[in-house]
């Protein structure tokens, strides 16, 4: 396992330094330090470290969710509204739709199979989203109308939302049924995900504020806690719809807004972890693609991915109507809702683990989703930010 370890860590830096000496982002050069190490190519990967991958995926996760959450500034949103609550669904229900309306011919996948697709799809990618937003927060740019602010909180309801539609969706493909009322989960995952990470963070305030203990015995306080409210996550599945993944970032929300100072000292900290969060996350997901699958499918799974992206990107046009952003601020907004990875990797495999008669095409698609739209994202971000957003002066 340690050599399996050394191996992605190397590897991964020398890939990922290699993608950014040429102009790209470094997560394509650990998705393809994994796809060269998994079990596709060399296969050079223990199974005990291949074992981790999930455990691994869920801190990374907590990382960028708290990074996030540490950063965003929720008074900002005030000044928008409206097109921040409608980036939380609106582009993943049209990327759904879509995916409904186009999947059955193009691969042979009846209806409901066609929105269990979807809703693998169409989850943005906090993983590549967030550490980009953070930047243009620091930086300035987009601040005036709070575009990153938006961005951040949106791609990250938008997953809880994509995800309890998979769950009923997957329940409806395996001999179960769907109905309007499983619907209500939605709302009460937010909210209550919310509300206890909003509380849980009050509490630490509270607790730093009578104990004064260095920064770094802070973060491994909140890390823990953010392990623990996932983990409720999934002791509550069967009874109670809750969001882990809001639930992280509530905690920091509310260290950010009763101990700011604090808040901006442990973003640091943060940043650090990220470091190797990033590597291990994007190698995993490059090991869990099966070459094989991709190649057997041809060309229609990624014509099918280039059509819901278009889709996608009207459903963020649409949200945005009526407001103050320029053209150039809303293609910014559109392309910024395009990367997927952390959400399409982590439930990519399961219907095919079930079993699921569509289970391999949904695998390829979601694999295929990952490769082609976590880099294309990525560069396009990075290289249209200056271009299409206003600088002024950055965050204090």
């Amino acid at each position: 396992m340690l050599v399996s370890m050394s191996l992605v860590i190397f590897i991964g830096l020398l890939l990922g330094s290699l993608a950014k000496k040429w102009h790209l982002p470094s997560l394509i050069g650990l998705l393809f330090t994994g796809i060269l190490l998994g079990p596709s190519v060399l296969n050079v990967l223990s199974d005990g470290f291949l074992a981790l991958s999930s455990e691994l995926r869920t801190v990374a996760l907590i990382v960028i969710l708290t990074r996030a959450g540490l950063s965003l500034d929720l008074a900002d949103l005030k000044k928008v509204g409206r097109p921040a609550i409608l980036m939380c669904f609106v582009p993943a229900v049209f990327e759904i739709i879509g995916t409904t309306l186009l999947a059955p011919s193009l691969l042979s996948i009846s209806v409901s199979e066609a929105l269990l697709l979807g809703s693998v799809i169409a989850a943005v990618s906090p993983a590549v989203i967030v550490p980009r937003m953070i930047h243009l927060m620091k930086e300035g740019y987009g601040k005036d109308k709070s575009i990153p602010q938006i961005i951040l909180a949106g791609a990250s309801v938008d997953d809880v939302f994509v995800l309890v539609l998979f769950t009923a969706f997957l329940g409806m493909n395996d001999g179960g049924t769907f109905s309007a009322i499983d619907l209500t989960r939605i709302p009460i995952a937010i909210f209550s995900g919310s509300f206890v990470g909003l509380a849980v963070g009050y509490v630490l305030v509270l607790f730093f504020n009578q104990f004064h203990i260095r920064d770094s015995i802070k973060v491994l306080v909140m890390l823990a806690s953010a392990f623990l409210l996932m983990r409720l996550e999934t002791a509550l599945a069967s009874s109670f719809p809750f969001s882990g993944m809001l639930s992280v970032m509530g905690v920091s929300l509310m260290i950010f807004r009763k101990k700011r100072p604090l808040a901006e000292r442990l973003s640091l900290k943060f940043n650090k972890i990220w470091i190797l969060a990033e590597i291990f996350l994007f190698v995993f997901v490059g090991a869990s693609v099966d070459l094989s699958y991709a190649l057997s499918a041809g060309i229609a799974p990624l014509i099918l991915l280039i059509l819901v992206s278009l889709i996608r990107m009207l459903g963020v046009l649409v949200s945005l109507l009526k407001t103050s952003l320029s053209r150039k601020e809303r293609l910014f907004c559109m392309i910024s809702y395009l990367p997927k990875a952390t959400v399409q990797a982590a439930i990519g495999s399961i219907p095919f683990s079930m079993g699921l008669a569509s289970g391999e095409m949904i695998l390829t698609v979601a694999v295929l989703s990952i490769l082609v739209t976590a880099p294309i994202g990525a560069w396009l971000i990075d290289h249209f930010y200056p271009v299409l957003l206003e600088k002024t002066s950055p965050l204090k």
